[in-house]
Parts: structure tokens; C-alpha cells; sequence
């Protein structure tokens, strides 16, 4: 009886490590709707984001709605006269993924009132089509988009995979864009000025800046570095937290171990940039100008992956280096069901 007991105890104990190990919430369902200027994303028939194609100089997601039902980047520049929020740089646009400098292109700065201002187009990038949308416990969208040059020229396309899930206490957007140097060479220049980012709210960030009120934010990174210190530094994943409408609520990037120069730096500000950048090597090491370049010879193609998740708590209660683990060795990292 004792032996049989004790092999059986010994499975369950690993079996509950295991489980421990790898963050597993309850699955909803997630579904889109196609209007002609974005898709919108629900989670069990309430509000997630939409994938907004037209209207702005790249493709964004606005809003990004956490698990508590509040919105978690900054409205401005898509919604003015918010109460709270800084009018600081209005290219900062919720959710997006630029650069900027490709093949000395400035893809990064272009916003829609500076377009509107002008009476011209500088770089940007263009939605070209909705691919598919298949909706179900993993939402998945897939477009493509093109580079243009001021002039008009295609520097580069590109085609991309979003994957949206939720469950209890957590939504998640597991992010897949190749650059295809379809146009010729394709150069990401040595800048901080880049390239995975999003624009927290104000009360996630760690203080007050450029006009905006009601920070209650903290950054950290998956190597213990907090607030100001996380700027610049290479790591597996940073996360922003604090309180919005009475809940402690965050959000995180999680950088995939495929990627360039993983784990990647941070352009992660106190005022509340929040970006993956692995260009910006010069201003984040102070290495040699251009150190940190990256050419897509003709033809070729560069894939970025990272898994954005929205989430109650800390970085701590909601177990961001486990999930990172398990999504960075083979899981999705999309809520699922339970067993």
C-alpha cells in the first residue's frame, strides 16, 4: 500500500509543479466585426480593441482594454481633451509598430496632425488587406501593410499575425510581423527611436510628465530593474503597473527568444513610451554610431514576435517570467481552458 502511495504522490507533486509553472486562465471567446476603416476585437461580446487600418500614418490598435474593463494606453492624439493625459507626441498612438529610420526614412515621427498641418504625406505605412479573420478561443487576424516613402516608393512590405485571447483577470495579443525587403535592401538604422511600442496610461506611469496628472505606475524587468533604470536595458520582458479606476491593473511585453538580438533593449520612459527596441544600440550602450544597424539584404525577410498581456495585479501576481517561459518554449501563451 505504502509503495503504490508514494509513486502516486510523487506524480501529483510534479504534476502540480507543472501546472504551477505554466499560467492557465479560463478561455473566452473572442470575435471580430470588418467596418472599412478597422476590425474590431470583443472578448465574450465585450470590448477588447480594433485594428484601426485607416485614418493614421501606420496601422494601430486603439483602444487597448485590459481584463477590468479600462482602457490601458493613452486616447490622445486619436481622442482629444482627455483629463489626465499629456499632449506630448502625438505619433504615439496607442499601439503601433514603426521605426525610426528605415533605409534613412523617419517611419516613427509621421502622426495624422502633423499630415493634416502640412497638407502632405511623409513616410508611412499603408494598409494593403485583411487576410483572414477566424474567431474562436485564439481570435486570429492576419494583414499586410506597405512602407512608403514621402514620395510615394515602396521601401518595404510587410504582413502580419495577431493572436487575441482572454480569460479570468487576463487578455493577451500574441504579436507576429515579417518585414519582406521585397523593394531591395531593407536598413533599420541605429536609433532609440523605434519600434514595438505602445503608450500606457497615465496612471501607469511611475511619475507625472509633460502635463499629465494621477501616476501610480511602477516598471520592472525580468532582470529587477525598476522605473527609470528598465530605460535602455537588455531584458526577456518589462511590465508597467498601477492602479486605474480603482484596480490594480498592468501591462507587459514579452520579447520571443527568436528575435534580433534577444533579449532586447527598451525604450522604456517614465512619461509613459513603452517600446522593444533592438536598433537603438548606440543611444542605449553608447556603443559606436551605427553599432546597432541591421540590414534585410533583397529578398530576404525579418520576423519580430512578442506577446503583449494585459493583466490585474503586478508583474508579480500575474506571473509574467512564467508565462514568459512558457510562451518563449513552444505555449502560445493565450489564455486556455482548464484541464
Amino acid at each position: 500500500m505504502i509503495s503504490c502511495f508514494r509513486p502516486s504522490r510523487m506524480v501529483l507533486i510534479a504534476s502540480l509543479a507543472s501546472a504551477a509553472f505554466v499560467p492557465r486562465d479560463t478561455a473566452a471567446e473572442v470575435r471580430f466585426e470588418r467596418l472599412d476603416d478597422r476590425v474590431t476585437v470583443s472578448i465574450d461580446d465585450k470590448p477588447f480593441t480594433s485594428y484601426v487600418f485607416r485614418g493614421h500614418p501606420k496601422p494601430i490598435l486603439f483602444p487597448l482594454i485590459g481584463p477590468t474593463e479600462s482602457g490601458l494606453t493613452r486616447q490622445y492624439p486619436v481622442v482629444e481633451g482627455v483629463e489626465g493625459e499629456a499632449k506630448d507626441h502625438p505619433h504615439h498612438e496607442s499601439f503601433w509598430f514603426t521605426h525610426g529610420s528605415v533605409n534613412g526614412h523617419d517611419f516613427w515621427a509621421s502622426h495624422p496632425l502633423a499630415a493634416k498641418a502640412e497638407s502632405r504625406a511623409g513616410p508611412r505605412i499603408e494598409h494593403g488587406s485583411i487576410v483572414r479573420t477566424e474567431a474562436g478561443e485564439r481570435g486570429v487576424l492576419e494583414a499586410t501593410a506597405r512602407w512608403l516613402a514621402g514620395d510615394g516608393r515602396v521601401v518595404c512590405t510587410d504582413t502580419r499575425r495577431l493572436v487575441f485571447g482572454g480569460g479570468a483577470g487576463v487578455r493577451t495579443i500574441d504579436h507576429s510581423l515579417t518585414i519582406h525587403a521585397d523593394h531591395g535592401p531593407v536598413t533599420f538604422g541605429d536609433t532609440k527611436e523605434g519600434t514595438f511600442a505602445l503608450r500606457v496610461h497615465p496612471a501607469l506611469q511611475p511619475k507625472d510628465a509633460n502635463g499629465s496628472t494621477g501616476a501610480t505606475g511602477r516598471i520592472v524587468n525580468s532582470a529587477g530593474d525598476v522605473d527609470g533604470e528598465a530605460w535602455g536595458k537588455a531584458a526577456r520582458w518589462v511590465d508597467y503597473s498601477g492602479t486605474v479606476a480603482g484596480r490594480a491593473v498592468g501591462v507587459a511585453i514579452l520579447d520571443h527568444p527568436a528575435n534580433l538580438r534577444h533579449p532586447t533593449y527598451w525604450h522604456a520612459r517614465e512619461y509613459g513610451l513603452f517600446a522593444a527596441n533592438p536598433f537603438g544600440v548606440h543611444d542605449f550602450t553608447k556603443a559606436a554610431p551605427g553599432a546597432g544597424a541591421h540590414t534585410i539584404p533583397s529578398g530576404g525577410t525579418l520576423t519580430f514576435r512578442h506577446l503583449v498581456v494585459l493583466h490585474e495585479g503586478d508583474a508579480a501576481a500575474a506571473d509574467i517570467d512564467a508565462r514568459w517561459r512558457a510562451w518563449s518554449a513552444g505555449a502560445d501563451g493565450i489564455p486556455q481552458a482548464a484541464p
